[in-house]
């Protein structure tokens, strides 16, 4: 993949994270980055999502984690901007 694509789509991921969030870190980037993929393939296939949750019942734990202090973060976001 080209260089300049990357790091093109890594401002994007960024400046979502951010507009999220209220802010961007690496890890927050990688949290949201796994958010939002999970929640696509969830939409567009259940059944594998079903799959992967019954083969890997600790990684849906992390998940449901990382979807629940991006759920918080998001509030708190909102609230401190006034929206």
């Amino acid at each position: 993949m080209e260089q300049q694509l990357r790091e093109q789509f890594d401002g994007l991921l960024e400046k979502y994270t951010e507009l999220l969030l209220g802010d961007s870190d690496e890890d927050k980037k990688e949290k949201v980055k796994m958010w939002a993929l999970y929640t696509y393939i969830a939409k567009s296939m259940p059944a594998l999502v079903k799959h992967w949750n019954e083969r890997y019942p600790e990684g849906k734990e992390g998940i449901k984690e990382i979807i629940s202090e991006i759920k918080q973060l998001n509030e708190q976001h909102r609230q401190n901007s006034g929206k």
